[in-house]
């Protein structure tokens, strides 16, 4: 199986050993980071660093003109990731013999939500998410296209996976997080994802809904969660706690939006890309759940894209959905996380892509090459040339 490992500008750029190192590891391909969040990561090879910290969400090359007096526009990176960061880090890596695709993120943008409030997801509490972009708004909508295009399609690329590109809600791995106080399930994680901006309100509208009373009752029916009663989960618990008919519209609007979006942002990365350029988008199957992996209709996104990029740390089943509505060979690529001290088990990883390959992968993404330990990537190592 065809493997990929994501990997960070700054994990190689000034390490001359790390786009060997890479591909060492029995990897044909590196995703390589083009677009991001911030974050904090540790670099535990390179030799001027032990520690990075992203200190806000960035482009990791110089963005283009197309940007010119937009209010929503991309950030640079700071001294993280300076210049053409990305072209310096895919560079070294081609040179290393291992194609390199983008990794681009899209609608999770803490510093979008600080410096324009307006564009973030609002619950119907009235609390804002400053992580969460809403992708209902246009002008939203229009710069997580046109990011997508830009930051896909950089040169040497050969693909690109796109993340995040749908409903970003509560769930966020903010810092010193401390929302685990009350179980939500997976009712109470939606009904918390549901967003109230004025462009969402003005769409339950078109599904017979008034935004307030609708407001109102997600508020009434998570006071029993609150509580600490267990909410049922999947799609059925919803429709308990919110009621059917009201469950039903917010999905409408909801699946609608994030449909249109990803064939918009799919579409433009295809108008600049070269042919061949593949496109993949980060995925969970249930179309209602939130967050890096969007929620999808299975089989609408393998008509849009050239396959998903699907979670399989702790299990593979997700695989499934895709692979039932997989009728042209799309790629199914299985995400294993290969960081022990992040819950990853790279001891295991050649039982667990067996275990995907059987549930119908055709590809392996492994997380992440710059974040493990010399022990993870031997184990990597070792479970890629057994395969």
């Amino acid at each position: 199986m065809k493997a990929s490992a994501f990997v960070y500008p700054w994990d190689v750029n000034g390490d001359p050993e790390a786009p060997d190192r890479i591909a060492a590891l029995g990897v044909r391909q590196a995703t390589l980071a083009s677009a991001y969040h911030s974050t904090r990561a540790l670099t535990p090879r390179h030799p001027h660093h032990r520690i990075v910290t992203a200190r806000h969400a960035a482009v990791l090359y110089p963005a283009d003109a197309r940007w010119e007096g937009r209010t929503l526009r991309p950030w640079p990176a700071g001294d993280w990731a300076p210049g053409d960061a990305f072209g310096e880090a895919a560079r070294a890596l081609t040179a290393a013999g291992l194609e390199v695709h983008t990794w681009v993120v899209l609608a999770h943008n803490s510093r979008m939500g600080e410096e324009h409030p307006g564009t973030s997801v609002v619950n119907a509490y009235g609390d804002r998410y400053p992580w969460a972009p809403c992708i209902a708004q246009p002008a939203t909508r229009a710069y997580l296209v046109d990011l997508a295009a830009e930051a896909a399609v950089r040169p040497g690329a050969r693909g690109t996976e796109l993340e995040s590109l749908g409903w970003y809600g509560l769930a966020h791995l903010h810092a010193h997080d401390k929302i685990g106080g009350v179980t939500l399930g997976d009712a109470g994680q939606y009904l918390m994802s549901l967003c109230f901006c004025p462009s969402c309100r003005e769409g339950y509208g078109r599904h017979g809904q008034d935004a307030g009373e609708l407001a109102a009752a997600v508020r009434a029916a998570l006071e029993p969660v609150w509580r600490g009663a267990p909410s049922d989960g999947g799609w059925a618990g919803v429709e308990k706690l919110l009621g059917e008919e009201k469950a039903a519209a917010t999905r409408a609007w909801r699946d609608t939006t994030a449909r249109t979006l990803q064939e918009e942002a799919v579409a433009a990365v295809r108008a600049a890309a070269p042919e061949g350029f593949q496109v993949l988008l980060h995925a969970d199957p249930v179309p209602y759940h939130c967050g890096a992996n969007a929620g999808v209709d299975p089989a609408h996104i393998l008509s849009v894209a050239d396959g998903a990029v699907v979670p399989c740390t702790g299990g593979a089943g997700l695989l499934a959905p895709f692979a039932e509505q997989n009728r042209t060979g799309a790629v199914l690529a299985a995400n294993f996380t290969v960081v022990s001290g992040m819950g990853g088990s790279p001891g295991t990883l050649a039982r667990d892509a067996r275990g995907a390959a059987a549930l119908g992968a055709s590809e392996l993404r492994l997380y992440h090459a710059g974040l493990a330990s010399d022990g993870d990537l031997d184990a990597v190592r070792d479970a890629l040339a057994g395969l």
